[in-house]
């Protein structure tokens, strides 16, 4: 039981880490498309890089768990974040929530068998 929930937070954790990471590279290398995006959605552009810096340093604390305190921020800010991103979605009638809640769910997964993995 312990070696397929080590299996199943591996693979939640990776695919979300990629997802996040991928995520933050567009942000600082595709800022005038996530610039048009995040207008049509309502946000503020002046977001768009300390969110991809949020993004890098709350994976670094998940996939490190150097701080207990730290790691448990992380997946609170990204839980934010990710249900912000799909509320916003749903609201512009955009259709591209999918991504949003494929997140959530990795980021579920991951916390929850992170729980009993190290626990």
């Amino acid at each position: 039981m312990k070696k397929r929930d080590r299996i199943i937070y591996g693979i939640a954790t990776g695919l979300f880490s990629l997802f996040m990471m991928m995520s933050a590279g567009m942000y600082l290398f595709y800022h005038q498309t996530v610039s048009e995006s995040f207008i049509k959605l309502g946000f503020p552009i002046y977001l768009i890089y300390p969110l991809a810096l949020a993004k890098i340093l709350g994976i670094v604390a998940i996939i490190t768990r150097l701080s207990p305190f730290l790691k448990e921020w992380a997946y609170a800010g990204f839980f934010f974040n990710i249900l912000l991103a799909f509320s916003a979605h749903l609201n512009a009638g955009d259709g591209q929530f999918g991504p949003a809640l494929v997140a959530m769910v990795l980021l579920i997964t991951s916390y929850a068998f992170e729980k009993k993995v190290f626990s």
